[in-house]
C-alpha cells in the first residue's frame, strides 16, 4: 500500500486512499521526522536516542526499536508477518526510510520549485500555485525546538518564501499586478525585512495603477529598515522609487495586462473577489488612494448615476467598503488583531456555500499557520477556537488538513499558560473533536466530552452549542445511537432559539431531521427541514437547502408511495447542487450509492459496471459489485466469484464512524449472506444489533437500505 509523508506543517503520513496513518505518541513521529530529514540514508540508533532524549534513559534503545516497529506496523499493514519491510528497512547500525522522493511533499515541494524557474510564466504560476498549497503550516511544526530539525525547517522556510516571490513574479509577468498585491501584502507583514517582497508589491501597486500606493509602500520599507536596521533601502528598492517617479517606461504593464486592468473591479468580481475586502485582507486602504485621485466613491458613483444606495442591496454595499475602509485606516497592517478579524470574516464566508466554504478552508489553514509563526499561544488557540462554524456532515472534506487543524489545536493546548481562560481550552478541545470525526481515535470523544463539561459550568450559550457540535459529531463509535443526537439536537434548537445563535439553531433542526428520519418519525422530520429552510431562507445560509433537499429524496424513497424512477429522479436532482457547494467529503460518491441502495430496497439487479465512482464507500461496496459480475446480483453469469467476494468481505475494514456507519454494515451482511460468510455475518450481526429499531441510512438524512431489523432477521437466519 503506497503511503505518502507530510511534513510541511505538522508531521503526518496518509494511504494512497487518502486515510491518515496513525503513527501513535510524539515520539514516534519524531523518529519518523529524523528519518524523513536524512533523505533514505541510514540514521544509526545511537545518533536517534541522542536526538530523541536530552538525558536517553536506561532502556532508551529498546524503547527506539519498539517505535519503529509500531512504525512499520502502521506503514505497511498489509506486510505478512516476519517478512522483511521496504520501507522503514533495518541496515547496519541503524534504520532507514526508503521514501520514494514523489511521496514526501517536502521533496516534491523542492522539485516543483526547482522546476518552475525554467517553466513559462503560465506554467510556473500553476505549478508553483499548487506547490504552496501543499503547506499545512510552518514545516516540521512540531519540532522547531529541536537541533537535528532546526536547519531543514529553515532551509524549507527560506525556499517557500522564495517561491512564494517567484509565484508574484510570475503574476506580474502575466499582467496579474492587481492579483498579486494581496498575497504580496500579507508576505511582507509577515517578513518585513525581504527587500525583494517589498519591491514586488510595490511594483504591483503601480502596475494595478495605485502609483500612491506604491510610493507609500517603498517609504514603508524605507522606514522599517531604518528604524529597525539602521541600513538604507538596497539599490533595487531606490531605483524602483525612482523609476515610479520619473514614470518609467519599461514599469508599464504590456498590452495583455491593459486588458485586464481597464477594470479592476470587474477583474476581481470575476475571480470571485469582493474589490473591498481583498483590499481589506491586504492591508491597504482604497478610500485613500480614491481620495488622492480626487474620487470620492460616493460622489463618482452619484455623478455617474450608479448612487449604491439607490439600487438593490447597495446601501449594505457602501457601508461594507466604508468599514473596511475605516479599519484599514485604523489598525495597522502588521496588527496582531487582523488574523482574528480575518477568522470572523471566514466564519461567516464558510456558510455561504460553494466557493465561499473551500476558501474559508484554506484561509483558516493560513491564519493558523501565520499565528504559529508569530510564536503567542493564545493567539494561536483563539484563532484556532473562533472558527465555530456549525458543522452536520460527518466525513471531512480534507482529511489531511483535518489533520493538521487537529495537531495545531493540540499543540496550542500544550503551549497555553496556566492563566488562560477556560473557554479557550473548551474551543480548543471542541475544535479537535470536530476535526477528528470519523475516525477511531479515542481523542475525540475524550476531547467533546472535556470541553462540554467547561461550556455548561461557565453558562456560555455560544460555548456550549459550539460544544454540542462537538458532542454530536462523536456520537458515532457504535450503531444505534440516533435517539441520543436526536436529544442532542432538541436542545440544540432549544438553547439557540433563547440566544438568538441562528447557525446552530439551524444545525439542531437537521440534526433532528437525521435522527428522526433514523427512527423512521418522518411527519417530525418534516417540521425540522421547514423549520431550517425557513431559518436558512431568513439569514442566506444556502448549503442547508442541500441537506434539506436530500431529505426530501430520502423520505419519498422510504415512505415507498413513488415509482423507482421518480425515487432516482429525485435523488439526482438532489445531487446537482453538490456540484460546487465546496464539501467535496460529502459530494463524491453519494449519489451511486444512494442509487444502489434504492435498486437493492426493490430488488432488482446491481450494476456491475467498472467506472462508477464510490468515493470513499468502494471498500464496502465492492463485494457486492462483484456479485453481480457472478449473476448473483443479476447480471449475466461470468464465472463462480465466491472465493473473491469472501476475500473482499474478509479485507473490509470496520465502516468509519459516522452517519452512514449501519448503511455500510448492511451493504456489508448482503455479501456475506449471498456467499454464506459465517466470519463476516457474525461480525454484522454484532456491530448492528444496537440499531434493530432505525432504518439504515436514513440517519444520514440522505439515502436508505430500509429496516435494519430486516438485514438482522436475513443474517440470523443464514447463522442457523
Amino acid at each position: 500500500m503506497r503511503v505518502v509523508f507530510g511534513v510541511l506543517g505538522p508531521v503526518t503520513a496518509w494511504y494512497g486512499t487518502g486515510a491518515p496513518v496513525e503513527l501513535k505518541g510524539p515520539r514516534h513521529r519524531a523518529v519518523l521526522a529524523r528519518l524523513i530529514i536524512a533523505r533514505r540514508r541510514v540514521v544509526p540508533v545511537t545518533r536517534l536516542v541522542e536526538d530523541l532524549w536530552t538525558d536517553p534513559p536506561p532502556g532508551a534503545v529498546g524503547a527506539v526499536r519498539t517505535f519503529v516497529a509500531a512504525l512499520r506496523r502502521a506503514l505497511e499493514p498489509e506486510r505478512p508477518p516476519r517478512a522483511p519491510a521496504r520501507l522503514l528497512v533495518t541496515e547496519g547500525p541503524g534504520y532507514a526510510l526508503r521514501a520514494e522522493p514523489p511521496t514526501v511533499d517536502a521533496w516534491r515541494f523542492e522539485r516543483a520549485v526547482a522546476a518552475a524557474a525554467t517553466l513559462p510564466p503560465e506554467e510556473a504560476l500553476a505549478a508553483l500555485e499548487e506547490a504552496l498549497r501543499w503547506w499545512r503550516g510552518p514545516a516540521y511544526a512540531e519540532f522547531g525546538d529541536e537541533d537535528w530539525a532546526r536547519a531543514e525547517r529553515a532551509r524549507l522556510a527560506e525556499l517557500r518564501l522564495q517561491a512564494v516571490e517567484r509565484r508574484a513574479q510570475a503574476r506580474l509577468s502575466l499582467g496579474l499586478a492587481a492579483e498579486a498585491v494581496p498575497d504580496l501584502d500579507a508576505h511582507v507583514a509577515e517578513h518585513p525585512w525581504r527587500e525583494d517582497a517589498w519591491r514586488l508589491l510595490a511594483l504591483a501597486l503601480y502596475r494595478a495603477g495605485r502609483q500612491g500606493d506604491a510610493l507609500a509602500v517603498l517609504r514603508r520599507a524605507r522606514a522599517l529598515l531604518v528604524g529597525e536596521l539602521g541600513v538604507d533601502p538596497g539599490p533595487g528598492l531606490r531605483r524602483l522609487e525612482t523609476d515610479i517617479l520619473r514614470h518609467a517606461a519599461h514599469l508599464d504593464p504590456t498590452p495583455s495586462q491593459d486588458a485586464v486592468l481597464l477594470d479592476p473591479a470587474s477583474s476581481q468580481d470575476a475571480a470571485g473577489l469582493d474589490p473591498a475586502s481583498s483590499q481589506h485582507a491586504a492591508g491597504l486602504d482604497p478610500a485613500s488612494s480614491q481620495h488622492a485621485a480626487g474620487l470620492d466613491p460616493a460622489s463618482s458613483q452619484h455623478a455617474a448615476g450608479l448612487d449604491p444606495a439607490s439600487r438593490p442591496g447597495g446601501a449594505a454595499e457602501r457601508v461594507w467598503a466604508r468599514a473596511t475602509a475605516a479599519y484599514d485606516r485604523s489598525v495597522p497592517s502588521a496588527a496582531r488583531v487582523r488574523l482574528e478579524s480575518a477568522v470572523g470574516l471566514l466564519r461567516a464566508l464558510a456558510v455561504t456555500g460553494g466557493g465561499g466554504l473551500q476558501e474559508a478552508r484554506e484561509h483558516r489553514v493560513a491564519a493558523i499557520a501565520a499565528a504559529e509563526e508569530l510564536g503567542d499561544a493564545e493567539l494561536t488557540a483563539r484563532v484556532i477556537g473562533m472558527y465555530d462554524v456549525p458543522a452536520i456532515w460527518t466525513r471531512a472534506d480534507d482529511p489531511r488538513q483535518a489533520a493538521r487543524i487537529v495537531a495545531a489545536a493540540e499543540c496550542a493546548l500544550t503551549a497555553l499558560p496556566p492563566g488562560a481562560h477556560p473557554a479557550t481550552r473548551a474551543r480548543l478541545l471542541t475544535t479537535i473533536a470536530l476535526e477528528s470525526r470519523g475516525t477511531s481515535s479515542a481523542r475525540g470523544p475524550e476531547a467533546a466530552r472535556e470541553a462540554e463539561r467547561i461550556a455548561r459550568g461557565l453558562a456560555d450559550p455560544a460555548l456550549l452549542a459550539f460544544a454540542l457540535n462537538g458532542v454530536f459529531m462523536q456520537t458515532f463509535h457504535r450503531a444505534g445511537l440516533a435517539p441520543r443526537r436526536d436529544d442532542i439536537g432538541a436542545e440544540l434548537v432549544a438553547l439557540s432559539a433563547r440566544h438568538g445563535l441562528v447557525t446552530y439553531e439551524v444545525l439542531g433542526h437537521l440534526v433532528r431531521v437525521q435522527a428522526r428520519g433514523a427512527l423512521a418519525d418522518f411527519p417530525a422530520a418534516d417540521r425540522h427541514a421547514a423549520a431550517a429552510d425557513r431559518l436558512a431562507g431568513s439569514h442566506e445560509l444556502p448549503l442547508v437547502g442541500v441537506f434539506t433537499r436530500w431529505y426530501r429524496a430520502l423520505r419519498l424513497d422510504a415512505t415507498g408511495g413513488a415509482p423507482v424512477t421518480e425515487v432516482a429522479a429525485a435523488y439526482r436532482d438532489a445531487a446537482a447542487p453538490l456540484d460546487g457547494a465546496g464539501m467535496p467529503g460529502l459530494e463524491r460518491g453519494l449519489l451511486p450509492l444512494a442509487l444502489l441502495c434504492l435498486r437493492l430496497r426493490h430488488a432488482l439487479p446491481v450494476q456491475a459496471g467498472e467506472d462508477a465512482d464510490w468515493g470513499p464507500y468502494e471498500p464496502w461496496v465492492r463485494p457486492l459489485v462483484l456479485l453481480a459480475r457472478d449473476g448473483r446480483g443479476g447480471a449475466a453469469p461470468v464465472r463462480d466469484r465466491r472465493g473473491e467476494v469472501v476475500a473482499a468481505l474478509r479485507r473490509v475494514p470496520d465502516p468509519p464512524r459516522d452517519l452512514l456507519l449501519e448503511a455500510m454494515w448492511c451493504l456489508v451482511a448482503r455479501a456475506a449472506v449471498a456467499v454464506g460468510d459465517r466470519e463476516t455475518m457474525e461480525r454484522a450481526l454484532a456491530a448492528l444489533a444496537p440499531a434493530a429499531a432505525e432504518l439504515a441510512g436514513a440517519g444520514s438524512g440522505l439515502l436508505t437500505l430500509g429496516p435494519v431489523s430486516r438485514c438482522l432477521d436475513d443474517l440470523a437466519a443464514a447463522l442457523r
